[in-house]
C-alpha cells in the first residue's frame, strides 16, 4: 500500500500531494489530524474535495477542535464582524470545509468526521457532528485511536535544516501524535503514512516536540501558507473579574498552575498580576467583593494574599496567552527539572541556582494570539529549556515511569477549569446539555480534577458564572440536579462564582449544599433552598444568612466599578484586536443583541429608536465604520436608527457611571 510512494516525496502543490496520497492509500482514507492549530486545512480540504467528488471513495477523519472563523449573521453583526475578520485572519484564511458543511448538515454520505472536542457551541445543531462525537478523556484518545485502522496522519509542523540534516518540530501539537504512534507500535499494527505539512510561521520548539526527518514519510511545503489561526482577544466584564479575583487568592506561592482559555482565564491571570504588582489594591478589591472576609479566610489556608515571591510552575495541556503574561510579569518562573534527583535538590535548596536547564512551563498544545506564537519562538531561541512541549500523557496524568517526579513538579497544584453549570451536591456540567447535545467535550478537565485529588496539596477549581441570560430571562447556573454530568459529585472540590468560593472537599451533602448556596445569585436562593429541603438534604430549620441575599449583580458592579474607573480592571486587560471605533461599537451591539432576546427588551429597543436622544461622541465615525453613514435602502435606514439608539444609550450610561 504505502510502498507505492517514492522514498521521502516532497511536494509544493497541495492538490497534487492529495492526489498522490489518495492513489497510494486506496479508496478508503482513515485520517488522523491534530486538534486546533496543528490541522493542515489546505491538505484536508483537498482530500475532502477529492472524496466528495467520487462516491466510490470514502473518508473518515478523527480529530478535535476544528477551528473556523465566526460566520456572522446578515445585518449589523455582519457589518461589524466581516471587516474585522478579514483584517484579523487575513484574506487568504482557510476554514476546514468539512466543518462548514457539517454545521449546515451537508456532509457527503461518504465522509464521516469524529471529534472528541468541538469548537464550543458551534455544532450544537449539526446532526452528523452530534452523532459522530466520541466522548473521551484527552489521555484516552491515543489508545482508542490506535485500533481505528488509521492509514494517514497529517500534521502542521515547523522545519529546520542544519549540519546534521533536516529535523521537524511538532511545535503546537506534540500532544497526541507522540502518544498515538507509540500506541500503534505497542499494538503491532501497521504504522500510518505520516505527512508533515510545513508552515513557515510555526515556532520551532525542541525537546520532545522535535523529531528526526524519518519520523514523517512525506513532506508538503506549500508555495504559500495562510496566516496561523489566532484567537481574537475578548473583553472581560466585571462579573468575570469578580470570579478571577476570588480564584487568584487560591493560588499558593511556589505551586503549580493549570488554566484554560477564555474571558474567565484572562480575568484570573489579570488578577494574579494585580496580586503581584498592585497588592494593596488587589486586597481592597477582595474586601469590596466580600466585606464579611470569607475569601480572605479561605485564602489563608488554601492559597495566599501576598505577592508570589517564589513564583509558579506551569503544567497545562493548553499553553495560551495567559502564561506569556505571567512570565513577563515575573510570576511564571519556578523551574522544574526532568530528573528526580535534581528536582528534589531544588526543593531542598541544595541545587545551585545557576545550574543550567529546567523548564517553567510544560504543555501539550498551544493556541492563542499571534503575539503568543512570536513569544514562543523568541523564548525558544533565547532559553531553549524554558518551555517543554510534550505528549499529553506527560501533562494530564501522573501515571507512568515518572510519577514521583511529576508529583514533585506539580506540588501545591491549582487546576483551574470552567464549567457551564453545577449542582448543589457538587457535580459539574461542562460539555453536554440535558438532552445529550454536546457543546464542546470533556477534553482534559476530568484528568485534572482526578489528578488534583491524587496530588498532595493539589486542588481542582471550577470557575462558574452564577447566572446566564436566556430568551425567557435570567436562569441560575447552580441547579438542584441536571440531566448530564462531566465531573461527578464524588470528585467535588472547589467551585468559584462571582459571589465567592465554595470549598466542597470532604464535606457532607448538607455542608456541600450550604457552601454552594453561599455563592448563588440571591434571586434563586429561596427556590434552591426549598428544593434541597424537599429532598431531605437540608435541615428544615436552615435559614439563609442575610449576607447571602446581597449577592446580586448591581452590588457586584458597585463594588468593582470604582476600580474599573481607575483603570485597574480594563475591559481588554491584555490589549485588543479591535480598533478604538470597534471598541466603542461593541457594547452598543451587545446591548442590541441582549435587548432583542426578550419582549421587555424589544419594547425598550422600540422606545430607544423612537427617542434616540442627542448624538453621541464619535457617532459619525462609528456609522462610517458600519457602512451606514449614507443609508440607501429601508433596511439600512432601520439598521442606522437602531445603531444610533444603542450608541446614544450606551454613551449616556457611561457618562452616568463616570459621574457616579
Amino acid at each position: 500500500m504505502i510502498g507505492r510512494m517514492p522514498a521521502k516525496p516532497r511536494h509544493s502543490d497541495t492538490e497534487a500531494c492529495a492526489s498522490d496520497l489518495a492513489d497510494a492509500l486506496g479508496p478508503d482514507l482513515r485520517i488522523a489530524a491534530p486538534l486546533g492549530l496543528g490541522k493542515p486545512h489546505g491538505l484536508l480540504n483537498a482530500l475532502y474535495r477529492l472524496t466528495a467528488a467520487d462516491p466510490t471513495r470514502s473518508m473518515r477523519l478523527y480529530t478535535a477542535l476544528s477551528l473556523t472563523r465566526p460566520q456572522p449573521k446578515p445585518g449589523l453583526e455582519q457589518r461589524f464582524l466581516q471587516p474585522f475578520l478579514d483584517r484579523h485572519f487575513g484574506a487568504d484564511a482557510v476554514d476546514p470545509q468539512y466543518t462548514l458543511d457539517q454545521a449546515r448538515n451537508a456532509l457527503p454520505a461518504n465522509v464521516a468526521v469524529h471529534e472528541f472536542y468541538l469548537q464550543s457551541g458551534a455544532l450544537l445543531h449539526s446532526g452528523s457532528a452530534q452523532r459522530s462525537y466520541i466522548s473521551q478523556n484527552y489521555t484516552h484518545v491515543a489508545r482508542d485511536l490506535a485500533i481505528q485502522d488509521i492509514n494517514l496522519l497529517v500534521q502542521l509542523v515547523a522545519r529546520r535544516e542544519g549540519p546534521d540534516g533536516v529535523h521537524y518540530s511538532l511545535s503546537c501539537n506534540p500532544d497526541l501524535t507522540l502518544d498515538f504512534l507509540r500506541q500503534v507500535q505497542l499494538a503491532g499494527t501497521p504504522r500510518p503514512l505520516c505527512v508533515a505539512v510545513v508552515h513557515p510561521d510555526l515556532p520551532y520548539l525542541g525537546g520532545d516536540a522535535e523529531v528526526a526527518a524519518d519520523y514523517f514519510d512525506v513532506e508538503l511545503c506549500p508555495e504559500a501558507s495562510p496566516r496561523l489561526f489566532a484567537l481574537p482577544r475578548l473583553p472581560v466584564d466585571l462579573t468575570e473579574y469578580a470570579i478571577g479575583l476570588h480564584a487568584s487568592a487560591l493560588v499558593r506561592d511556589g505551586g503549580c498552575l493549570q488554566v484554560g482559555i477564555g474571558a474567565l482565564s484572562d480575568a484570573l491571570v489579570k488578577a494574579l498580576l494585580l496580586r503581584q504588582h498592585e497588592n494593596t489594591a488587589w486586597r481592597c478589591m477582595l474586601v469590596a467583593l466580600d466585606p464579611v472576609g470569607s475569601t480572605h479566610a479561605q485564602a489563608g489556608w488554601l492559597g495566599g494574599l501576598a505577592p508570589l515571591k517564589a513564583g509558579l510552575y506551569g503544567a497545562s495541556e493548553m499553553v495560551m496567552d495567559g502564561f506569556m503574561h505571567l512570565q513577563r510579569g515575573g510570576i511564571l518562573k519556578r523551574r522544574s527539572w526532568n530528573n528526580l534527583a535534581l528536582e528534589r535538590a531544588s526543593i531542598s535548596g541544595r541545587l545551585n541556582p545557576d545550574t543550567p536547564g529546567g523548564h517553567y512551563l510544560r504543555g501539550a498544545f498551544f493556541l492563542g494570539s499571534q503575539e503568543l506564537y512570536e513569544w514562543l519562538g523568541r523564548t525558544e531561541a533565547a532559553d531553549p529549556d524554558a518551555i517543554d512541549m510534550c505528549a499529553v500523557s506527560n501533562v494530564n496524568q501522573l501515571y507512568g515511569d515518572h510519577q514521583a517526579l511529576a508529583m514533585l513538579q506539580r506540588r501545591d497544584a491549582r487546576f483551574f477549569n470552567t464549567c457551564i453549570m453545577a449542582t448543589l451536591l457538587g457535580a459539574a456540567v461542562s460539555d453536554t446539555l440535558a438532552d445529550g447535545a454536546v457543546v464542546s467535550g470533556v477534553g482534559g478537565q476530568y484528568n485534572f480534577v482526578a489528578m488534583a485529588h491524587e496530588l498532595p496539596g493539589g486542588r481542582s477549581v471550577l470557575l462558574l458564572r452564577a447566572t446566564r441570560m436566556r430568551a425567557g430571562g435570567i436562569e441560575s447556573n447552580i441547579r438542584w440536579d441536571y440531566g448530564q454530568t462531566t465531573i461527578p459529585r464524588h470528585l467535588r472540590d472547589i467551585v468559584v462564582t462571582e459571589y465567592g468560593i465554595a470549598d466542597l472537599r470532604g464535606k457532607s451533602d448538607s455542608e456541600c449544599i450550604e457552601a454552594m448556596l453561599s455563592i448563588c445569585d440571591a434571586r434563586f436562593l429561596d427556590a434552591l433552598c426549598a428544593e434541597a429541603k424537599s429532598h431531605g438534604k437540608l435541615a428544615a430549620d436552615f435559614a439563609i444568612p442575610p449576607a447571602w441575599r446581597l449577592h446580586q449583580p448591581h452590588r457586584l458592579h458597585e463594588s468593582l466599578g470604582p476600580f474599573r474607573r481607575k483603570g485597574l480592571l480594563p475591559v481588554f486587560p491584555f490589549g485588543s484586536d479591535f480598533d478604538e471605533v470597534e471598541q466603542r461599537l461593541l457594547p452598543a451591539l451587545e446591548w442590541l443583541k441582549a435587548g432583542g432576546q426578550r419582549w421587555r427588551g424589544r419594547w425598550q429597543l422600540l422606545r430607544a429608536v423612537c427617542r434616540p436622544g442627542d448624538a453621541s461622541q464619535g457617532e459619525e465615525e462609528a456609522l462610517r465604520r458600519m457602512g451606514l453613514d449614507a443609508p440607501a435602502t429601508l433596511s439600512e435606514r432601520v439598521q442606522r436608527r437602531l445603531l444610533q439608539a444603542a450608541l446614544r444609550r450606551r454613551s449616556g450610561e457611561t457618562q452616568g457611571s463616570a459621574a457616579g
